[in-house]
C-alpha cells in the first residue's frame, strides 16, 4: 500500500475476533491485533477507515436467536460497536457501521446463498431454515435500528472527544428501463426504491418508501415514532459501492403470486442488456452523461448536508462474464 501511495485503507473489524461469542468480554488479542494494524497504517501515513460489520455475524448470535431477524441483535451490535469506539476511537476518525445491507439480506435471508443461509423453496437454494417471504424485511428492519443505535451512541459519547465520522455503505447499481414504456419506466422507479430506498429512506425521511410499503403490506415491520426519529439522520456520510448499470422490465405479474419474496415484490426482470441500449455499461468517468446521471437518483434521498461516497466504481464485462444470468 506504502509502495502504490494509498493514502487511506478500509477494512472491517470481525465482531467474532473481538467478542468470541458476540456478547461479553472483550479478547485482548483480539484488541492488540487491530491495536497493531491501525498503528502500522498510520505509521505510514495511511488513514484507517473502519468498517464494523461485513457478513460476519458471529455464529453464537445466529444460534441463539438467529440472528438479524431478531430484535436482540440491536443491544448487542451497539455493544460491540461500543467496545470497538472505546478500544480504536482515539486513532480511527472513519466508521461504516454495515457494508452493504441489502446485500448480505438478500443473499442471507431471501436467496440464502450467503451466511447464514437462511431461505424458503421456492425462492432460495438449498433452503433448510428460514423465510424468504418475511425475513428478509425483519432483518433490514433490525439492521437499521442497529446502526441508528451504534451511531446514536457515537455521537453521544465520542464524537465530540474523537472528532470521528460514522455511515453506513449501500451496495449500488444504476438502473434503465428496458423499453420506453410506462411500465417499464415505473419498474425501474421501483427498482430504485426496492434496492436502494429499502436503506436509504429510512436513514433521510424515517420511513420505508410508500412502494415497498403498499405492495409488502403486513410482511414488512413498522417503524415505531421513536425507532423512525432514531433512524432519520443517523449518519455522518453514506457510502454507495456501485458496480454496473442494469436494464430493468416490468414483471408485475409476480404480484399474483400467493407467496411472494423480496424479488417477486419488487416485481421486475433484471438483464445486462438489449438491442435498443447496448450492452450495460460502467459508469466511469469517461462517460459524462451516464456519470451525472449516477448522482441524479440519491438526490432524492439527500439534504443539504448528506455526504455521498463513491466506491467500487463498475464491474463491467468482467461482470457479464463471470455473472451469465444476468446476461
Amino acid at each position: 500500500m506504502v509502495d502504490i501511495g494509498l493514502e487511506a485503507y478500509r477494512f472491517s473489524i470481525s465482531w467474532s475476533r473481538l467478542i468470541p461469542n458476540g456478547r461479553g468480554p472483550v479478547n485482548p488479542k483480539g484488541v492488540q491485533y487491530y491495536n497493531n494494524l491501525i498503528d502500522e497504517l498510520i505509521s505510514h501515513g495511511i488513514e484507517p477507515h473502519v468498517t464494523l460489520h461485513h457478513s460476519d455475524l458471529p455464529q453464537a448470535l445466529d444460534d441463539e436467536y438467529g440472528g438479524w431477524v431478531n430484535q436482540k441483535i440491536v443491544k448487542d451490535f451497539t455493544a460491540y460497536a461500543d467496545a470497538c469506539f472505546k478500544n480504536f476511537g482515539d486513532r480511527v476518525l472513519y466508521w461504516t457501521t454495515m457494508n452493504e445491507p441489502n446485500v448480505f439480506i438478500l443473499g442471507g435471508y431471501d436467496i440464502g446463498f450467503l451466511p447464514p443461509q437462511r431461505c424458503s423453496t421456492p425462492f432460495g437454494v438449498n433452503c433448510s431454515r428460514g423465510n424468504s417471504s418475511t425475513e428478509p424485511y425483519m432483518a433490514a428492519h433490525y439492521t437499521l435500528l442497529a446502526h441508528a443505535s451504534a451511531a446514536r451512541l457515537y455521537k453521544k459519547m465520542y464524537q465530540d472527544k474523537q472528532h470521528g465520522y460514522i455511515g453506513i455503505n449501500v451496495f449500488a447499481y444504476w438502473f434503465v428501463p428496458l423499453t420506453k414504456t410506462i411500465e417499464d419506466e415505473l419498474a425501474t422507479q421501483r427498482a430504485m426504491d426496492f434496492y436502494f430506498g429499502w436503506v436509504l429512506n429510512p436513514l433521510v425521511f424515517g420511513d420505508y418508501p410508500d412502494v415497498m410499503k403498499k405492495i409488502v403490506g403486513s410482511r414488512i415491520p413498522i417503524f415505531t415514532s421513536l425507532e423512525s426519529q432514531s433512524v432519520r439522520g443517523s449518519f455522518d456520510f453514506i457510502g454507495l459501492n456501485y458496480y454496473n448499470t442494469l436494464n430493468i422490465k416490468d414483471y408485475s405479474s409476480t404480484l399474483k403470486m400467493e407467496t411472494r419474496d423480496f424479488m417477486a415484490d419488487s416485481a421486475i426482470k433484471i438483464s445486462l442488456s438489449n438491442d435498443s441500449l447496448g450492452p450495460a455499461r460502467t459508469v466511469g468517468i469517461y462517460q459524462g452523461k451516464l456519470w451525472q446521471s449516477s448522482y441524479i437518483y440519491p438526490r432524492k434521498w439527500s439534504t443539504d448536508s448528506t455526504q455521498f461516497i463513491f466506491g467500487g466504481l463498475g464491474a463491467g464485462e468482467i461482470f457479464a462474464r463471470a455473472h451469465p444470468i444476468f446476461a
